[in-house]
């Protein structure tokens, strides 16, 4: 018993020695801990993608510049691909992101020789008509919520065609297209004005994620929602915020021989945009069909609605004045009738329309100042533009282009399949992208540079055409493709393998139907 005392005794002092630490080094340790802990919670962004962007810009500045590029002008290289990457990785608000580009492209001196001209640099781009045209139809679109002519748009529809779960897919299909030419925001039309009349109609049939009921009708609407949102967003130069970047990079690399007005954009994807959203709502329902085929209820539902919401307000008819002044003035019918004198540029004609709207006090100032998304998008967009176009004045796109140019060349190909890979290398490229605008920035003026240098020149309106379209449409692929898509996939109608699946078979579909339907139509305007 006095030996077992004894070993126990030896055993506790040899465990207890170990734990014997200097006070200093407990208090060192316990003081990092703590700081780790505090800046974990406190700053605001993701620790590991912003450690992972930061390896990445320090790792390309530390690289001696390629044969070709000056080593500022792979400095700007460096911090474009850590913005895009930062942003694919969501380290933080992509206002931050852009904010954070202004100050390193500022800082650098990347683009100039003084701080005075970097930042001259860095702020260029804000006075761009283009994206003030975004900023100012964002203002305009609020009108629609506030005065509730999105829901009263949303219920006509269904009113008409609800009686069927296919027809009720319809009728959010057209509210999307009546609601596409006013609303820059893709995510504020589809995520904010389309989805919770869609929710509403799910829930009046008792289709419920929530409570496993969703494939009665929820399912198949929520898929509608969201596929239509990108084929509207292709058929309006005002229907999303990255078109004015694709008029401007697609104008550039043709050389200013190929300009997208508004009216030229609209009535260039008319008819394959019509067809897309004739077969979308078909192919959905054959996809992922709906539990509950016929809807007779909805019609009454909707009816029930409109009627509880009673006739339309003054601000209502206010909100639909001023879209049809906008929808005149964009479509340059004042100068169809008088002559080129009375042709405004379209962001003079959004800024009528705001003005409008304010002295009208169908919304007010306070509604301008409180629209968060509007001066979001100013910031995030106006770097990303900036960048864009800097890479281009230090000759990166031209540098990259020339490389992408002879990598296709030595392969041998044709023009044709030239003109394939590009497009489909470009759209589904987009399931690296959480961000329509950052791979339009990132991609597109490289592509449309190498393209026009190898397709034959009768050919390049298509092609730029078809690039257009697909800037759109590569946002059906994914649950993270544009804003619109997390909202609706977050109210948990799809799950993620369905939707990824009818998401590829869409943009297969809808690339299809823009290079058959689309490059005929073309023909037959006279582009080609």
């Amino acid at each position: 018993m006095m030996l077992l005392k004894r070993i126990i005794t030896i055993r506790a002092g040899a465990n207890a020695r170990p734990a014997a630490c200097p006070v200093k080094e407990i208090m060192m340790y316990k003081t990092v801990r703590d700081l780790f802990l505090h800046f974990k919670e406190a700053v605001p962004f993701r620790l590991v993608p912003a450690l992972i962007c930061t390896a990445l810009l320090i790792g390309m500045l530390l690289l001696p510049a390629p044969e070709g590029l000056t080593p500022k002008a792979w400095g700007l290289v460096a911090i474009f691909l850590t913005t895009i990457l930062a942003i694919i990785l969501k380290v933080m608000p992509i206002g931050v992101m852009a904010m954070m580009a202004i100050v390193i492209v500022s800082l650098s001196q990347v683009t100039s020789t003084s701080s005075k001209g970097a930042i001259t640099d860095a702020l260029s781009s804000f006075s761009n008509p283009l994206i003030w045209l975004i900023v100012v139809a964002i203002l305009i679109s609020r009108g629609l919520k506030k005065t509730g002519l999105g829901s009263r748009i949303g219920l006509l529809f269904i009113s008409l065609l609800g009686k069927r779960t296919m027809g009720i897919g319809y009728g959010l299909a057209i509210c999307e297209l009546v609601l596409a030419p006013f609303t820059p925001s893709n995510t504020a039309r589809g995520g904010g004005i389309v989805h919770p009349v869609m929710k509403s109609i799910a829930n009046a049939f008792d289709s419920d994620p929530a409570k496993g009921t969703e494939g009665k009708v929820g399912t198949y609407l929520a898929l509608v929602n969201y596929h239509a949102n990108p084929i509207t967003s292709a058929m309006f130069l005002t229907a999303t915020a990255p078109n004015p970047l694709v008029v401007d990079f697609v104008a550039k690399a043709s050389g200013q021989s190929f300009h997208l007005t508004w009216t030229t954009w609209a009535l260039c994807m008319l008819l394959p945009g019509l067809v897309c959203l004739l077969v979308m709502p078909l192919i959905i329902y054959w996809l992922s069909p709906p539990e509950l085929k016929a809807t007779p209820d909805a019609v009454t539902y909707a009816k029930a609605e409109l009627k509880s919401m009673g006739p339309l307000s003054p601000s209502e008819k206010v909100m639909l004045g001023t879209f049809a002044l906008l929808l005149l003035l964009w479509a340059n019918v004042p100068t169809m009738l008088f002559g080129p004198a009375f042709s405004l540029d379209a962001t003079v004609v959004a800024f009528v329309g705001l003005f409008v709207l304010i002295i009208t006090g169908t919304i007010d100032w306070d509604d301008v100042l409180s629209e968060k998304s509007a001066w979001d998008t100013l910031v995030w967009f106006g770097a990303l533009v900036m960048m864009a176009e800097q890479l281009n004045k230090t000759g990166v796109i031209a540098w990259f282009s020339a490389g992408m140019k002879a990598a296709i060349v030595a392969s041998g190909m044709d023009w044709l399949p030239i003109a394939g890979v590009l497009v489909l290398v470009f759209v589904f490229s987009h399931y690296f992208f959480a961000s329509t605008t950052a791979h339009i920035s990132a991609m597109l003026l490289a592509f449309l540079t190498v393209g026009l240098h190898l397709i034959p020149a009768e050919y390049h309106v298509p092609f730029m055409l078809m690039m257009t379209a697909g800037s759109a449409i590569m946002m059906t692929l994914t649950h993270y493709a544009t804003g619109t898509s997390p909202i609706i996939f977050g109210s948990g109608f799809v799950t993620m393998g369905n939707w990824w699946r009818v998401g590829f078979i869409m943009c297969v579909v809808e690339l299809l139907i823009f290079a058959v339907v689309g490059t005929t139509w073309w023909k037959v305007l006279g582009y080609w």
